[in-house]
C-alpha cells in the first residue's frame, strides 16, 4: 500500500493547510515511513504515536530560529502522524499507545497486512486522489515536474505569460 497513505496524506494537508508553499516531498516520505516497520516483521515503534510525536518534538527542537528548514521537516511528522490515521493504527492499542501499555509491542501485524482485500479499494482510492493531484498540479508537463521536485510545491498558482494580473 503505498498510494493510499501518498493521496491521502496529500489531499488531507491541502484541503487542511491550502498552502501554496507547503513542501509536499517530505510529506510523502513521512507519509510512507512508516511503513518501514514491515522490515522488522510487523507494526512496530513507528506505529505508536510517541514515535511521531518524538518526530516532531525533534524537528521543533532541530528547527528553532530556522523557520524555512522547520516548514520542510514539519512535513516529514505530519505525514507520520496521518499515516497512523490512515492506516487504522489507532485500533491496535498495545503498538499505538507503546510505550504506555508496557515495554513489549507484541507481534501484530500491520494494519495493511490485517485488511487483506479491502486493500484494493484503498489503493484505487488512493490512485484516484494521486491522478487529481497530478492533474490538479499540472504535473503532464516536464518543467512543472521538474519544480516541484525542486521546491515541493505541488498546488502553487501557474501564472501565465497571457494572464493580466490587476
Amino acid at each position: 500500500m503505498f498510494l493510499w497513505f501518498i493521496g491521502t496524506a496529500v489531499i488531507a494537508v491541502w484541503y487542511v493547510f491550502r498552502d501554496e508553499r507547503f513542501d509536499y516531498r517530505l510529506l510523502v516520505v513521512g507519509a510512507l515511513l512508516p511503513e518501514l516497520d514491515a522490515l522488522f516483521g510487523g507494526m512496530r515503534w513507528m506505529h505508536s504515536l510517541a514515535f511521531s510525536v518524538a518526530l516532531l518534538i525533534v524537528v521543533m527542537a532541530a528547527s528553532v530560529g530556522r523557520r524555512p528548514r522547520r516548514k520542510l521537516l514539519l512535513g516529514l511528522a505530519i505525514g507520520t502522524f496521518l499515516h497512523l490515521v490512515f492506516d487504522g493504527a489507532w485500533a491496535t492499542t498495545d503498538v499505538f499507545w507503546w510505550p504506555f501499555t508496557g515495554a513489549s509491542i507484541g507481534d501484530e501485524p500491520l494494519p495493511s497486512v490485517q485488511r487483506g482485500w479491502w486493500n484494493v479499494p484503498l489503493e484505487a482510492a488512493g490512485l484516484a486522489i494521486v491522478v487529481w493531484a497530478w492533474r490538479r498540479a499540472g504535473l503532464s508537463d516536464a518543467a512543472r515536474r521538474r519544480a516541484v521536485l525542486g521546491n515541493g510545491r505541488l498546488f502553487e498558482p501557474v501564472v501565465r505569460a497571457d494572464t493580466v494580473i490587476h
